[in-house]
C-alpha cells in the first residue's frame, strides 16, 4: 500500500486545525476521543528525490545535519548514530530537535538542533555527554528529552532540550538495557521498555507528583492468559549498586517476557509500543489493564512493516512506526492496524531509521538514517520533511 496526497487538500486543512498526515481511523478514536479531522492518503510514493527519498507528492525533504560535520550556524559538530528524538516548542514560534548519539566509544550523548519560526537553523549544542549507547527515550510534558542508556546497567538522564539546565541521572527509573519511555501525564506514571530478546514492560509511580522523578516505585509487566496485566514490584532498580543482587530484568520470575523492547507511546489512555524480534505493534489499555497485539508482520495480511523500532504520533493519532532495516521506511498505522508507507529513503540499506518527531505545529518531520549511505563513510543523516511551498 503506498500513497499520494492532494496538495491543496492538504493546505487547507493545515490552515484550520495544523496538517496532518492522516490514514484510516485513529488511535483518537480508539481511545474514544474526537477525531481530529484529517483526510486520505492514497496513491504511490514518488521516485527519490535528491536527498534519495522517495516522498509523497507536495513534500521535499533537507538535509539538516549530518554525523562528523558542524551543524549550521554554530560550532557543534553533529554527533555519530543519531537515534531516539524529540521535538520541543521553543520561544517565538521555534522548536528544537533532540537525538541521541547511540555511540559507545568513546562515548555517546544527546545533541539539539535550535529552529526559529521559518525553519531555519539558528543554532546546536550538546545536552548530554559522557554516556553510552544513548538509544532512544521520550519527551515529558513538561518539556524535557529523557534519553536512554541501552547498555546493561543503563540508566535514563534527564535533560534539558534548551541547554539552560545540566542533566540530571534518574536512577529511580531503574538500571537495565533501557530503550524508550513514555509519559501518561494523566495518572502521572511513567512506562518504559527495555531492548533484551526477552525484555520486560515496566511502569514507574513518582512518590511525588511529575515532574519529580527523583524517587518512586518501579514495577514490571505480568500479563496472563487473558491478556490482562498485572505489576509486580522490583525491589532493588539498581542492583548494579550491589553485586549480589539479582539483575532488575530478573527480580520477578512471573514477568512477561516481550521480544526485543523497542519504541513506547502515551496516548489517551493507551501506551502503544513495538518489539523488533517478532515485529509486533502492542497496545496496553490502562484502564482496563488488558494488552493485545495491534499489528504482527507474520499473521498480517500486508506486511509491509517490518524492522519496527522507534515510534511517533502523527497529529491526527496515527501512529508513525520507523523501519530498523526492511524497506527503510517511516510506516503511519492505523488504529485497525493498517499499514501505510508514509516515505522511503533509498541507497542506505545497511541504516536504520530513527527519531522521528514532529515540530510542534505539526508541519515538519524531523528523522534520521542512522548509519547513511552505502559508502565507506557511514555517517549519520538527519532529515526535515516539509510542505512545498504553494
Amino acid at each position: 500500500m503506498t500513497q499520494t496526497l492532494n496538495r491543496r487538500s492538504f493546505l487547507r486543512c493545515a490552515l484550520q486545525t495544523g496538517p496532518v498526515l492522516a490514514v484510516g481511523a485513529s488511535f483518537m478514536q480508539l481511545a474514544t476521543l474526537s477525531h481530529a479531522k484529517g483526510f486520505t492518503v492514497s496513491g504511490p510514493l514518488q521516485p527519490p528525490d535528491k536527498n534519495g527519498i522517495c516522498l509523497p507528492i507536495g513534500f521535499k525533504s533537507r538535509v539538516v545535519a549530518t554525523s562528523g560535520k558542524k551543524v549550521s550556524n554554530s560550532d557543534y559538530v553533529w554527533h555519530a548514530s543519531p537515534d531516539g528524538g524529540a521535538c520541543f516548542a521553543g520561544p517565538d514560534g521555534g522548536w528544537v530537535y533532540v537525538s541521541n548519539s547511540e555511540e559507545y566509544f568513546p562515548q555517546a550523548g544527546v545533541g539539539a538542533i535550535a529552529f526559529d519560526a521559518d525553519g531555519t537553523i539558528n543554532n546546536a549544542y550538546s545536552i548530554l555527554w559522557g554516556t553510552k549507547g544513548n538509544c532512544a527515550g521520550g519527551a515529558t510534558p513538561w518539556q524535557t528529552w529523557l534519553s536512554c542508556e541501552e547498555i546493561n546497567c543503563g540508566g535514563v538522564y534527564e535533560t534539558d532540550p534548551f541547554g539552560k539546565n545540566p542533566a540530571v541521572k534518574r536512577p529511580a527509573l531503574g538500571s537495565f538495557k533501557h530503550e524508550a519511555v513514555a509519559v501518561d501525564d494523566q495518572l502521572g506514571q511513567l512506562y518504559l521498555t527495555e531492548d533484551e530478546k526477552d525484555g520486560c514492560l515496566y511502569r514507574f509511580t513518582p512518590t511525588n507528583a511529575l515532574p519529580d522523578l527523583s524517587a518512586g516505585l518501579l514495577e514490571v509487566a505480568v500479563v496472563n492468559d487473558q491478556q490482562q496485566v498485572h505489576w509486580r514490584k522490583i525491589d532493588e532498580p539498581n542492583p548494579w549498586n550491589n553485586m549480589l543482587a539479582t539483575r532488575t530484568r530478573h527480580q520477578v520470575k512471573e514477568a512477561t517476557k516481550f521480544k526485543g523492547g523497542e519504541g513506547i507511546w502515551y496516548q489517551k489512555g493507551l501506551v502503544l509500543f513495538a518489539t523488533k524480534r517478532d515485529n509486533r505493534i502492542w497496545v496496553l489499555n490502562i484502564a482496563e489493564q488488558t494488552i493485545k497485539v495491534l499489528y504482527d508482520a507474520a499473521t498480517h495480511a500486508n506486511p509491509i512493516l517490518s524492522g519496527v523500532d522507534n515510534l511517533a504520533m502523527s497529529p491526527t493519532g496515527e501512529l508513525l512506526v520507523a523501519e530498523d532495516g526492511g524497506d527503510m521506511q517511516l510506516v503511519l498505522l492505523n488504529a485497525n492496524g493498517e499499514p501505510t508507507p508514509l516515505l522511503q529513503v533509498v541507497g542506505q540499506t545497511g541504516s536504520e531509521l530513527t527519531g522521528p518527531a514532529f515540530s510542534p505545529d505539526g508541519q515538519r518531520l524531523y528523522f534520521s538514517s542512522q548509519r547513511g549511505l552505502d559508502n565507506e563513510e557511514r555517517l549519520g543523516i538527519t532529515y526535515e520533511i516539509s510542505l512545498v511551498s504553494p
